[in-house]
């Protein structure tokens, strides 16, 4: 990656290390705090206002953040981009906000899910509101290059998610602590995330409205065919969460909801460079840079597959250990879902990087045809597999979906034109995994005491691991030393004078 996309990296990657490290801190006491069933209802109100707010909010945030990036003969052409998406975000956010509300007063939510939900839907209503400026407040700052203040103010969301919901949760507050939290959380990035925005773009010129000769109809487009893409795509986070819920209870909801919990923390990674390639590959699609597109996609595929097979060998060995120390006893239950999840875990993060770069060539439907695919395939599976197999049948059926979703992309990706997989170095990744797996397993079965096996194996792991890439070809040390040189002070210069050949 060139400079500058190395320091939005560095932005993207420390923002979401940070906020998965407080998940993964405060994931715990939530569970215990809400119990089984109270978090699993909060989970599936959580996946259904995911999916709801893809019809609010995904034609509005990846398309500011794509085009407000783009250079355009226009002087103002930022300005009337942001223009544009924020009197669509205050629009869609309104009628969202009153479609919950009017849900929420006529009691449908009560009778069909029990007496809280039409309360809960009613503090839905005013999330939309919150999550539609987060949202487009984020995204806007993105595709202006500001990384390093959008994604600080992520974490600050994230901080005060956390902090404020057990402040409440403290007051007797259960479900409800959390989602008003969630609002909260929101509310602090829009507010200051705009300030921001105003201070960097002329503010007449954003209210004043799109000049004559203004691409609306384009913009239009890519909305309408990104709100289908991502609600392909979500639907694989989200559904399901949502038909566990409707066709178990809530504690089994809750247990399952765990392990994907867990699978999901190896996606830090796949995810800020998702975030990333959007609307840094936008200028490399006009300007038909195939080959450049072909050497980005390629390294990141196999430095994605290097990350996230250690991390799935590492869950995978210590599973067994960790999640009832996580979560507690009542959640032993949840061992063998995750253990499930883990090939399609792999697949999915493969997929997400070049998810965002098909996504960023503008030409959608075929994207939409390869997401749409393995959305399809997760859903046949979830109908058939939840009722006959519970939590197991919904983690199958859900792996099964997000491998394909590789697959699928992969395609796409050819027929866009340019070639992801070109230097996989598909048989030393396979034997790096083959040889360093043994070893890992070995290291954990010969300590006998779980706290230190928690303590000891990711670190000997992650050092046999790497050897083990070095020397079958799969990563040499001047790639090793240019992806630690990507992460943030002091943590990448650090380790990067630590690898032979370096100059300090």
């Amino acid at each position: 990656m060139d400079r500058s996309l190395t320091e939005a990296f560095s932005a993207l990657f420390s923002s979401k290390l940070a906020t998965s490290l407080i998940s993964i801190v405060s994931l715990p006491f939530v569970v215990r705090e809400l119990d089984t069933t109270g978090y699993g209802d909060y989970a599936f109100l959580i996946s259904t206002f995911s999916l709801y707010m893809i019809l609010v909010s995904s034609g509005v945030t990846e398309g500011v953040q794509k085009f407000v990036a783009e250079r355009r003969e226009d002087d103002r052409w930022r300005e009337h981009v942001v223009g544009f998406y924020l009197r669509l975000t205050l629009l869609l956010g309104a009628v969202g906000a009153v479609v919950l509300g009017l849900a929420s007063l006529s009691g449908l939510p009560s009778r069909l899910l029990g007496e809280p939900f039409s309360w809960y839907f009613a503090l839905l209503a005013v999330f939309v509101v919150a999550a539609q400026l987060r949202a487009f407040t984020r995204r806007t700052l993105m595709g202006l290059g500001l990384e390093r203040y959008s994604e600080p103010l992520q974490v600050a969301t994230k901080l005060t998610w956390v902090g404020l919901g057990f402040a409440l949760a403290a007051y007797g507050l259960g479900v409800d602590a959390f989602l008003i939290s969630n609002i909260a959380g929101a509310m602090v990035l829009a507010v200051v995330g705009l300030g921001l925005i105003a201070r960097r773009l002329s503010v007449p010129a954003i209210v004043s409205g799109p000049p004559d000769g203004f691409p609306t109809r384009e913009l239009l487009s890519f909305n309408g065919l990104n709100i289908v893409l991502v609600l392909l795509l979500l639907s694989l986070f989200h559904v399901d969460v949502v038909m566990m819920r409707l066709l178990t209870d809530g504690g089994k909801t809750g247990q399952y909801k765990a392990a994907l919990a867990i699978a999901e923390y190896v996606w830090f990674v796949p995810l800020s460079l998702q975030t990333l390639l959007l609307h840094s590959t936008s200028n490399m699609w006009a300007q038909e840079q195939f080959e450049r597109l072909t050497d980005l996609a390629s390294r990141v595929t196999r430095y994605v597959w290097l990350l996230v097979s250690l991390m799935g060998i590492g869950l995978l060995v210590l599973a067994d250990e960790a999640i009832p120390l996580y979560f507690g006893d009542d959640f032993t239950g949840t061992v063998a879902p995750l253990l499930v999840l883990l090939p399609g875990t792999l697949g999915f993060a493969l997929a997400r990087p070049l998810y965002a770069i098909n996504q960023g060539s503008g030409r959608l439907r075929v994207p939409i045809l390869a997401t749409g695919a393995a959305a399809g395939i997760n859903v046949v599976l979830n109908a058939v597999l939840i009722p006959a197999y519970g939590m197991i049948g919904a983690a199958a059926a859900t792996s099964v979906g997000y491998a394909s979703m590789f697959v699928f992309h992969v395609a796409c990706a050819h027929h866009l034109g340019y070639r992801p997989l070109e230097d996989l170095r598909l048989r030393a990744l396979v034997g790096t995994v083959a040889v360093a797996a043994p070893v890992i397993y070995l290291v954990d079965a010969v300590i006998a005491n779980e706290y230190l096996s928690l303590l000891v194996v990711p670190v000997v792991g992650a050092l046999v691991y790497t050897t083990v890439a070095v020397g079958s070809g799969a990563l040499t040390v001047a790639e090793l030393r240019s992806v630690i040189g990507a992460l943030p002070a002091p943590v990448g210069p650090r380790l990067r004078s630590l690898l032979p050949g370096s100059d300090q």
